[in-house]
């Protein structure tokens, strides 16, 4: 059995994703840098250098003047990986695109056809949307319920995934010498017809050296957990501690085992941001004083009300007790962490201010300190299950420098991460196998049977 080691994927925001109002100050990132091709070039590169497994690149589709700089202006993820899949050779490309505002046709025609153009480095970050203002930029009055959301997730990924095995392996004949192209047997159309969606098939596009895409998901509801565990190869999420990150591990493979599947088969990568100093308390005073540099309260309050569907929050007094009712706003948008935001501050009794404030924190990394004691940490959660990897947040140029080029090496050298890579897809990255054609097998049944 292969030893188990570390996964690494890059996470980037640009100019500033939430809590990071004010990063495009920092000299070192363009002020375009959310939209400059160059730039995302330059700093997935550096991960490649350091033989990270992937780069995740995050979407979503509406914006108020609040949103953070990053979600004002920037690239869609599938026409900014194409152009790293041809700048880059191993990291895998993963990206974020909605079940809930995409037809299924083509969006595994898109996805197909980025793991061709990457040699099998395609991964898909599913979400159904929380931003219930996205249903006005498609043409609907309302955003979908959460039922209804996950309903169409679970079909949507049974259509997509049928799509992509339309054909076998070995349908494309391609014999100049007999003049044959396509083995017709060996085409398979689709014929879905479900409660959400209809559709034929088959889709026009071959499967790729990892067979399909790696399937990504980051939902932390029940339903998106039981999602997670049911069709996902990994799983993105956040944990501020230790003990948070042992217990979503546990439940993720424990649902993952009782679904029959096999829990090592399921990748739990958390995202840190990650600040490196010469020693602890100076690592302790940079991340002080950049979390206050890159948002101020005033930024934090008017971006607090995106999970409630970005109802207003500067309304209420800041020094009342937390305004509870405001958690209905939440009802077709972020809202299981709406609600875990409303419960802390029912329990703890704390007023808007605190709450805020308390959310703020949420930011805070357990990964700060030399080099040495982010090692450290970061082996005692890899050993002790409360991850198998880490997506690391780019955040401040220098400080992903010092990852890169302080705390990598100190991994490898206690054989937790690669020194150099060993496959070529994103599959063999992350430890998964291809999956298989069970259309083709389905085929072979049938031609075998018919010929008793």
């Amino acid at each position: 059995m292969a030893k188990r080691q570390l996964k690494l994927g890059l996470v980037t925001m640009g100019v500033g994703g939430p809590g990071q109002t004010n990063r495009w100050l920092d000299p070192e990132i363009p002020v375009d840098a959310s939209v400059n091709i160059d730039w995302y070039i330059d700093i997935v590169r550096q991960a490649e250098a350091a033989k990270f497994d992937l780069v995740f690149i995050v979407d979503s589709q509406f914006i108020t003047a609040d949103s953070p700089p990053h979600y004002l202006n920037r690239l869609e993820p599938l026409t900014l990986l194409s152009a790293l899949a041809v700048a880059t050779t191993h990291i895998g490309l993963v990206g974020t695109l909605t079940t809930s505002y995409n037809a299924p046709f083509n969006l595994a025609r898109r996805l197909a056809s980025l793991d061709l153009i990457s040699k099998g480095r395609a991964g898909w970050n599913v979400v159904t949307s929380g931003d219930a203002g996205t249903a006005g930029n498609y043409g609907l009055d309302e955003h979908y319920d959460y039922a209804t959301r996950y309903g169409r997730a679970f079909e949507y990924l049974e259509v997509v995934r049928g799509l992509w095995r339309s054909y076998e392996d070995d349908a494309l004949v391609r014999d100049r010498a007999t003049g044959v192209f396509l083995d017709k047997s060996k085409l398979h159309a689709l014929h879905h017809k479900g409660e959400h969606f209809s559709v034929v098939g088959p889709l026009n596009i071959q499967r790729s050296p990892q067979g399909e895409p790696v399937i990504f998901q980051a939902g932390d509801s029940d339903q998106g957990r039981t999602l997670g565990a049911t069709v996902a190869d990994a799983i993105f999420t956040h944990a501020r501690t230790i003990e948070q990150g042992q217990a979503f591990y546990a439940d993720l493979k424990g649902r993952a085992a009782a679904l029959g599947r096999d829990p090592d088969s399921l990748v739990i990568l958390p995202g840190f941001t990650i600040t490196v100093g010469d020693t602890d308390a100076e690592a302790q005073s940079i991340d002080r004083a950049l979390r206050r540099i890159d948002q101020s309260f005033e930024q934090a309050l008017a971006e607090f009300g995106r999970p409630f569907g970005w109802h207003d929050f500067r309304r209420y007094d800041l020094d009342a007790l937390f305004p509870v009712e405001a958690l209905e706003h939440a009802r077709s948008s972020f809202y299981t962490q709406a609600k875990a935001i409303t419960d802390r501050a029912i329990a703890l009794g704390l007023t808007l201010r605190e709450t805020v404030e308390y959310q703020r924190d949420v930011y805070a990394s357990p990964f700060v300190g030399s080099a040495a004691s982010i090692a450290d940490a970061i082996e005692r959660w890899f050993e002790e299950r409360a991850l198998d990897g880490i997506n690391v947040h780019a955040g401040h140029p220098s400080q992903f420098r010092r990852f890169t080029q302080e705390v990598v090496p100190l991994l490898q050298a206690r054989g937790l991460f690669r020194t150099d890579y060993e496959h070529t897809t994103l599959r063999g990255h992350l430890g998964l196998p291809i999956p298989t054609n069970r259309r083709s097998e389905v085929a072979r049944f049938v031609c075998t049977g018919s010929r008793r």
